[in-house]
């Protein structure tokens, strides 16, 4: 009988205490497989996380240079239209006969006296023209054939 509880006995400690042994590894392999999901999913979420902040940047960034040339080309647009404006206001009649007269003849003597300066600079090298002053022959040249243009367009 003794050996019949012994048998029972050693034969159902052996397996429970082989059972608990399994049991230890394969919950420490569970536990490794865990750890190492755990890892490669805070990388894999790392990495989209600096995909997404590249994405906002770049986001960012087109929109500040979208907002950029809109500003640009708005201002272009109101310079445009103001030298529209001032080349059109050179050519409005006053009634006063002497203004008309002197409106009449001052584009015409300044885009002449402009020219001469150029070429005077140009051909002859008589006279030098600061940075100013071409400026001013330039816009006085503009503002003539401007003028000039529109009127023969009707604007």
């Amino acid at each position: 009988m003794f050996t019949a509880l012994f048998s029972f006995l050693g034969g159902n400690v052996f397996r429970m205490i082989f059972g608990e042994v399994v049991s230890f590894f394969n919950k420490q392999q569970e536990h490794a497989q865990e750890i190492e999901r755990m890892k490669l999913q805070a990388e894999a979420e790392a990495a989209q996380h600096g995909r997404n902040m590249e994405a906002i940047k770049t986001q960012a960034e087109l929109g500040v240079k979208t907002i950029q040339v809109q500003a640009e080309a708005a201002v272009g647009a109101i310079e445009a239209q103001g030298w529209l404006e001032a080349v059109k206001a050179t050519a409005i009649k006053t009634g006063i006969l002497w203004v008309d007269g002197w409106n009449a003849v001052i584009r015409p003597a300044a885009a002449t006296w402009a020219m001469v300066m150029m070429t005077l600079v140009e051909f002859g090298a008589i006279a030098h023209m600061t940075d100013d002053t071409a400026a001013i022959c330039g816009a006085a040249l503009g503002i003539y054939l401007a003028d000039r243009s529109l009127m023969k367009r009707g604007k």
